[in-house]
């Protein structure tokens, strides 16, 4: 049978991780029963080896939230006559009729208008998130199987679409990136060479401690927010900001100069994955104080490095760490500082051997193979996660 995967976010952030993973776990397994359709843009095509009797790799030109995708890219998955697709972001051609599963990585996008707005237009951006909302209704409604990745996103789902879609709503954990694992190993310790290369840059000695940010720099990543709590907290400790070179970075540029913070506070672009190992190992601990997600890669990130942890309190964040992270009101910017003040007098420990052990994209892969088994109506395996 012919299962197709939606691999065209490949190269990007969060999903582009979770594509990778699941490509990489699938690729691992000796016999999954599926020949698998990969859709990759021209640029990501090369970027992972697959078993060519498993896998066929097929270039698409049809981007995401386009009228090609919902045309072009519709007819082209009809051609490859699939037995079921998983689309892996919550934009697809909503004509596609025959049978598919899709993954949900959060209802961010039904609660923040996260384009990149600038001089434009604003009408353009109502339209854009109202048609986007139409999609996401869609998915919804037509897919066999809906996958979360956590069970915050699957209520959340629940709670704006209706207690109907409950039963096809099957949440997922995901994990670490396993080129983040295997940078780790390649990367054991940094030299005093290396170390200071990071360091030199900052304008920080051996002795000076940073905390980090890792992630994007949408409005709902709240890191304005943080800057303005940082501000407040009196300390030689740094901050370090680390995400994309866009047009959010460049509003967070002119924050930290507005509140003063150039000798404090630093961004740093498009790290690589040794770059990760570096902040992960040797910083004093990892701020996150998002409003919405369906996840959080970075906290299980920074907990197989046994990175403690400063994070909002939202529902997500404490179902994936429970009590093992200092928390504060997200909006409450008096309260993010007294949390980071508290941390550097107290700097509390955790043991995170636990979620080392319970969230792994290994596991992700079988369980999503299960759902595949099921999508198609074979015989499957009880579903990794509460059910």
């Amino acid at each position: 049978m012919k299962v197709g995967i939606d691999a065209r976010l490949f190269g990007q952030t969060g999903v582009g991780v979770y594509i990778k993973n699941l490509l990489y776990q699938l690729n691992r397994l000796k016999n999954p029963g599926f020949i698998f359709y990969v859709y990759f843009l021209a640029e990501d095509i090369d970027k992972i080896n697959l078993n060519t009797r498993l896998f066929k790799k097929k270039v698409v030109y049809e981007r995401w939230h386009t009228l090609s995708e919902q045309f072009s890219f519709w007819q082209r998955l009809y051609q490859d006559k699939l037995d079921l697709m998983h689309f892996t972001y919550f934009s697809y051609p909503v004509f596609y009729k025959r049978r598919f599963i899709s993954t949900l990585h959060d209802t961010t996008p039904l609660n923040f208008k996260t384009f990149k707005a600038s001089t434009r237009n604003q009408l353009v951006y109502v339209l854009k998130h109202q048609v986007l909302k139409y999609v996401i209704s869609q998915q919804v409604q037509n897919a066999k199987i809906i996958i979360t990745p956590s069970f915050t996103v699957k209520d959340q789902l629940v709670k704006i679409y209706g207690n109907k879609y409950r039963d096809k709503i099957r949440p997922i954990y995901e994990g670490v990136d396993y080129e983040l694992i295997q940078s780790s190993v390649s990367y054991p310790g940094f030299v005093s060479g290396s170390d200071m290369r990071f360091r030199n840059k900052f304008g920080m000695t051996k002795r000076d401690h940073f905390f980090i940010y890792v992630g994007n720099f949408y409005p709902h990543k709240n890191v304005e927010n943080l800057i303005k709590a940082y501000a407040r907290v009196e300390t030689s400790v740094k901050l370090i900001l680390i995400g994309p070179d866009d047009y959010f970075a460049s509003r967070l540029t002119r924050l930290i100069k507005q509140f003063k913070q150039e000798n404090r506070i630093f961004i740093y672009h498009e790290p690589k994955k040794q770059d990760l190992v570096f902040f992960y190992k040797n910083a004093l601990g990892l701020i996150h104080p998002s409003m919405s997600e369906g996840f959080g890669l970075p906290l299980l990130e920074a907990a197989y490095f046994n990175l403690p942890i400063i994070a909002s309190r939202i529902d997500i964040f404490t179902e994936i760490l429970a009590d093992k992270a200092v928390y504060f009101d997200p909006k409450n910017i008096n309260e993010m500082s007294e949390k980071i003040d508290y941390f550097l007098k107290k700097k509390p420990k955790f043991d995170y051997q636990g979620l080392k052990v319970k969230f792994s994209f290994a596991k992700m892969t079988k369980a999503i193979l299960n759902q595949y088994r099921k999508g198609v109506g074979l015989n499957h395996r009880q579903s990794y996660g509460k059910g």
